[in-house]
This record gives structure tokens, C-alpha cells and sequence, in this order.
């Protein structure tokens, strides 16, 4: 009976803000004694986007065709395959060093670790997450279908028009010119799970709104995008909703995001 192979491997992660160091796995690389690398990667990209809502998805599914063919004939120098890894990522991956692990087969080994690592557990309390997610990828599909989404300004910190610390990030806007003069920002807000969310967003628009009036000198305009169909009678919505419309705020629901988006197109010449 054949003995353990001694292998090793490195863990990819995704790292949007070296700040804050939050990160997730979405890939390994596993390097037996002899032979070719094992590459695994996630094929659920819904971790993420609930740590990044922006995450360029397309351009990580590039990096694994782009990472393998670089693998293939490295003939498993570790060392080299790091800096390779390194090197080639710019800073949208950032992997780990490597780690000894003893293997029966180096490719079921890299499928368990890839379980291990990898997947997504299950857990509760990730509804409010998904909700918003929800919303916030059918704001961005209607965007794309109207050819606008690579124009806007995504993941706005409001602490450049605010005071540092100011947590806020805006979802995505563009600015107009001419008469409008102004800046139009939307925020996915799932009214259905996270009522808080329209509090903070009602709560810090005013100070925003000021900001870009000195910084930028043009109106700032944000439209909360929510669910269709929200219950009117239900309180604690309407309050939510009233909360959002005191502070002068838009008001959109899904089934208004293509026309909404088509505005976008006008105003940024492109309809």
C-alpha cells in the first residue's frame, strides 16, 4: 500500500481593503513532491460580493484560466510559483505561504481542502446580505443593458465629502453636466430586512449632499432602490420610507431601474 505524498499549499484571497484586511479564500494552489500543480477555485462568488458589492467577478474568473496555464509547466518550484502568483495578481489576489499537508492522491487532497477552505458554510444570518445583494445586481444588470454601468463611479466614500471615518459607501453614481449640473448616487436598500439601513442613509444624505455642494459645486441627488411591492401597512416600512423622503431622497423600486437607467444613458450621451 503506497505511503502519504508530503505536499504543500497556499491559499488564495480575495482582499478588497488592505486597511481593514478582510478577506476571502476563493482559491488554492497544491504542489505535490512530482508532478503538476493542483488549482482549485470557488465557482460561488456570492461571499464575495457580500464583502464587496463592486468585486470585478469577471476579472477573477480570468485570473484562475490565466493562473493555471501559468502553472503548467512550473514543474512545482514553490518558490517561484509564489512570486509568480504574486507578480501576476496586482494585488487583487493575495496568497498565503505555503503549508505542509500529507496526501493520499494531491487531487482528492485539493478537492477536501477545497471544501475545507473554499465553500461557503452554512450558517444563519445572511438574508439581510442577500437581500441587498439581490437588489444591488438587478441595479447593476439594468445599468449594463444600457451601457452605462463602466461610466459610473462605484463604492462613492462618503468620508471624501464628509470627515474621515465616515463608514458610508455609496453603491454607484455619475455626474451630469450642462444645466443639471448635478450628481446622482443609488444605494441598494433592502427595506424587507435591514430597516436600519434607510435610518443611517436618511441620517448621514444631508451631510453628503453638503460635502459634494463644496467639494464637486453641483447638487447631489440619491435615490434608494427597495423591493417591489413593500407593504404600505406595515410600520415600521412606512416609517422607513417617510424617513428617506424628509431628507429629500428618491425612492425607486426594482421595476423602475430600467427607466431609470435609460435616463442614466441620456444624461452620460450615450442615448
Amino acid at each position: 500500500m503506497p505511503g502519504k505524498e508530503n505536499c504543500t499549499f497556499a491559499l488564495l484571497r480575495y482582499v478588497p481593503d488592505a486597511v481593514k484586511n478582510e478577506f476571502v479564500n476563493v482559491g488554492l494552489v497544491l504542489l505535490p513532491p512530482a508532478g503538476p500543480a493542483e488549482l482549485r477555485f470557488t465557482h460561488d462568488w456570492s461571499r464575495v460580493r457580500c464583502l464587496d458589492p463592486q468585486a470585478d467577478v469577471d476579472l477573477l474568473e480570468s485570473l484562475e484560466s490565466d493562473l493555471r496555464d501559468k502553472l503548467h509547466d512550473m514543474n512545482g518550484d514553490r518558490d517561484f510559483i509564489l512570486r509568480r502568483m504574486q507578480d501576476s495578481f496586482s494585488n487583487a489576489l493575495q496568497p498565503t505561504e505555503f503549508k505542509a499537508c500529507l496526501a493520499d492522491s494531491p487531487a482528492a487532497e485539493a478537492d477536501e481542502l477545497a471544501r475545507l477552505y473554499l465553500e461557503r458554510p452554512r450558517r444563519r444570518g445572511t438574508r439581510e446580505a442577500s437581500n441587498r445583494q439581490a437588489i444591488y445586481q438587478h441595479m447593476r444588470n439594468e445599468f449594463e443593458r444600457a451601457g452605462v454601468w463602466p461610466l459610473l463611479n462605484r463604492d462613492i466614500r462618503a468620508a471624501e465629502y464628509t470627515r474621515s471615518g465616515d463608514p458610508l459607501k455609496v453603491d454607484c453614481g455619475y455626474s451630469t453636466n450642462g444645466a443639471s449640473n448635478a450628481i446622482r448616487m443609488f444605494q441598494a436598500v433592502s427595506l424587507q430586512t435591514d430597516l436600519n439601513a434607510a435610518k443611517v442613509l436618511a441620517f448621514s444624505f444631508p451631510r453628503l449632499a453638503d460635502g459634494i455642494a463644496q467639494k464637486e459645486g453641483k447638487q447631489a441627488f440619491l435615490t434608494a432602490v427597495v423591493e417591489d411591492g413593500l407593504p404600505r401597512d406595515d410600520e415600521g416600512i412606512n416609517f422607513a420610507l417617510e424617513t428617506l423622503e424628509q431628507q429629500q431622497m428618491g425612492i425607486a423600486q426594482l421595476s423602475g431601474m430600467a427607466a431609470i437607467a435609460g435616463t442614466a444613458a441620456r444624461e452620460l450621451g450615450l442615448g
